[in-house]
């Protein structure tokens, strides 16, 4: 009976710690799963946080770009505005606006007075009388009461019937002495295209003028070059051109010179035109500007040529004459000396 007992004791011990082994097998093998199941959760979740993450970072990539682009065309937009507006400040001072290094002559006066030309000092010289003389008159018709019956009547042409008259000369002495104006400014071109002279008087190296503004579309302030001498501009003849005569006719040129005319009260704008006979530009030229001043060399122009150029001048302009080289017995020899004979234009 012991035996027995014992026996069954030890079969329910052995059946017990059996029981036990399988508790804790199964015990371990439920923590093994639960493990398992934290790695594939965790797994789960890096390669969820991990698709987000990509997911996410992909419309930055894509926004980056979009507003890069958006700057772009911010940029694009502002440029526009600032073009269109320097357009515009083009456009509203076309006549005025230079660059004060390229547009820029120094004008070397002590030359000019040391060669005969008027000065701009309180010398009271023979030629600063004379051409003070010459511009009271043209001053007179410019701004006086026959400047309301005369169109552009601050447009002032100086030429002669036949070339090296002294017409460069005069213009350049008239362009300094009405600078001297306090309440004047005076612009001088040189419209003398095939044979331009003005820069070479004053001693100046040649640059863009009337010829590459006609050319090129570009505002006129790009070739309207300020001086040394306060009231005076200077235009240049440019480049030279083969269709000069067609350029000088153009709507272009003939709105050029109704903004001269009109555009400054105080302005007088001096035109150093080609001689009058056999060349078509001065003809076109005489019909924009409502003066002209005929220089005359004495002893040397003939009455005939003198009578043909005025014929080709435009009738309703007030013409007057320069005697050039005209040596005056009253005075010391080698004076020169220049008279100005106004013409009013007979009234209909």
């Amino acid at each position: 009976m012991k035996s027995t007992i014992e026996k069954a004791l030890q079969m329910q011990k052995a059946a017990k710690a059996k029981q036990t082994d399988e508790l804790e097998n199964q015990k371990e093998n439920d923590q093994l799963d639960t493990a398992s199941s934290d790695d594939k959760d965790t797994s789960s979740a890096l390669e969820s946080s991990k698709e987000v993450s990509t997911s996410s970072e992909a419309p930055t990539e894509i926004e980056k770009p979009q507003e890069a682009d958006s700057k772009s065309a911010s940029d694009v937009e502002l440029s526009t505005a600032a073009s269109e507006t320097r357009s515009k400040v083009d456009n509203e001072n076309s006549i005025e606006a230079p660059s004060p290094v390229d547009n820029f002559y120094e004008i070397d006066l002590a030359r000019l007075e040391s060669l005969g030309f008027v000065t701009t000092t309180d010398a009271r010289r023979r030629i600063n009388e004379e051409y003070r003389e010459i511009k009271r008159k043209l001053l007179l018709n410019a701004f006086g009461p026959l400047s309301k019956t005369m169109p552009n009547s601050n447009i002032i042409m100086v030429t002669s019937a036949r070339p090296s008259e002294g017409k460069t000369f005069t213009a350049v002495n008239l362009a300094l002495s009405i600078a001297a104006e306090q309440d004047k400014t005076v612009l001088l071109v040189d419209a003398d295209v095939l044979k331009p002279n003005v820069l070479r008087t004053l001693g100046l190296e040649a640059k863009k003028g009337l010829m590459d503004y006609l050319l090129e579309d570009e505002p006129l302030s790009k070739f309207i070059y300020r001086t040394n001498v306060d009231k005076l501009r200077l235009i240049p003849a440019g480049s030279s051109h083969h269709l000069s005569t067609e350029l000088l006719a153009s709507d272009a040129m003939h709105a050029t010179v109704n903004e001269f005319s009109t555009r400054y009260p105080d302005r007088i704008v001096i035109i150093d035109t080609p001689p009058i006979i056999g060349i078509n530009e001065s003809a076109i030229l005489a019909s924009f500007a409502g003066q002209a001043v005929v220089v005359a060399e004495e002893g040397r122009s003939k009455l005939s040529d003198i009578q043909n150029a005025v014929e080709r001048l435009n009738p309703e302009m007030a013409v007057g004459f320069v005697m050039n080289k005209s040596i005056s017995t009253s005075d010391s020899a080698g004076y020169y000396g220049y008279y100005y004979y106004g013409h009013e234009p007979e009234k209909e």
